[in-house]
This record gives C-alpha cells, structure tokens and sequence, in this order.
C-alpha cells in the first residue's frame, strides 16, 4: 500500500509539472495535455485501490491513511479541473485564430439587397415625417385662421354694441333694456374667449402629439 501510495503521489508531483510546461508550449498543447489526461487516469484508479486497502486496515490506522487517500483524490479533482480549463482556454485561442484568419481572407462584397432596404425604409421614414410635418401646418394655418376670424367676430360685436348704445341712447330705451343688451353682450363675449381658449387647446395638443 505504501509503495502504491508513493507511487500515485509522485505521478501527481509530475502532473503538476506537465501543467507548467502546458503554459509555455503552444505547439504541443494536445499531446501535453493527452499525457496529463493519462496520468490523472491512472491516479484516480490508484486512489480506488487505495479506497480498498483503507477498508482492510485496523480501525486505529485507518484514519490517517484515510485524510492520507483523501489528499490524494483532493489533488486529482483539482488538476482535472485545471487540465479542463487549460482546454477550454487552447479552444478559445483556436477560435480565435481561426476567425481572425477567416477576416482576413475574407472578400467584401456589397449587398444591394440589404442597401435597398435600408434606404426604401430612409425614404418611408422621411415621408412619415414630412406627412406629420405637413399636417401639423395645415393644422396651425387652419388656427391661425379662426383666430382671425375670432378677432374679426369681436371687433364686430364691439362695433354692434357702440351701435346699440347709440340708438339707445338716440331712441331713449329704458335702463332694463339697455341691461338686457349688456348681458347679451358679456354672455358672447365669454363664448369668444371660450373659443379662443378651446382651439388653443386643441392646436397645442395636435402639436404635442406629432412631435
């Protein structure tokens, strides 16, 4: 058991070694890495027989030699789990290389069909765009003109009211009368800002949700 113990304990101490070689030979990183394969193999069968021979010592021996077999095992995982990952890192620098050989022997070639549809969607998307710009100055114009109207509208309610006053003030008309114009006169001046106040509001949304 000793003698297979030393034995499977010096074939790690080169394992380890073949892993410092692994890291500085890019060339021969298969077969290195076939070896230490092989020899972590033959440890773990080894730390299997040494499992057996534990089971068949005295139960006062069979501790030490135990943590002795574990160590042993302990070290196999951690170099199977470096070999796999020097691997996967020599996998990557290949792929790696490969795509930078692939790139540079690569030949460019244009692709009118990818070309045609980016610009046919340019061209949809500025058509879209001068649409709503469109619409947004149909939109204002058409404010701007009830705006005019409005003013319009005003100017002549004003110019009616200074009438009405002067034919009443002409004819004598009573101060209820003349009570009853003045109302007329605020009830659709009010109306006027309403409108006023609506079509703003309206203008301003439009505005809002086109840009």
């Amino acid at each position: 058991m000793d003698s297979l113990y030393n034995q499977t304990n010096k074939l790690i101490q080169q394992t380890q070694a073949s892993f410092q070689l692994l890291e500085g030979n890019v060339k021969n990183a298969i077969e290195i890495e076939t070896d230490i394969q092989q020899n972590l193999d033959v440890i773990n069968s080894n730390c299997s027989k040494l499992d057996l021979y534990v089971l068949k010592l005295p139960f006062d021996q069979r501790q030490n030699v135990k943590m002795r077999c574990d160590q042993l095992k302990y070290d196999s995982k951690h170099l199977q789990a470096g070999l796999l990952a020097a691997q996967q890192k020599r996998a990557r620098r290949e792929a790696a290389a490969s795509e930078r050989e692939q790139l540079l022997n690569r030949r460019f070639a244009p692709n009118p069909e990818v070309t045609a549809i980016n610009i046919d969607y340019a061209v949809q998307h500025q058509n879209s765009l001068q649409n709503s710009h469109r619409g947004i100055d149909e939109m204002i114009y058409t404010g701007s003109n009830t705006l005019e109207m409005l003013r319009s509208q005003r100017v002549t309610l004003k110019g009616a009211q200074r009438k009405i006053m002067d034919m009443a003030n002409t004819l004598g008309l009573s101060n209820h009368t003349m009570r009853l114009i003045e109302k007329r006169v605020r009830e659709d001046k009010v109306i006027l800002i309403l409108g006023i106040v609506i079509t703003l509001s309206v203008i301003i949304l439009v505005i809002i949700y086109f840009t």
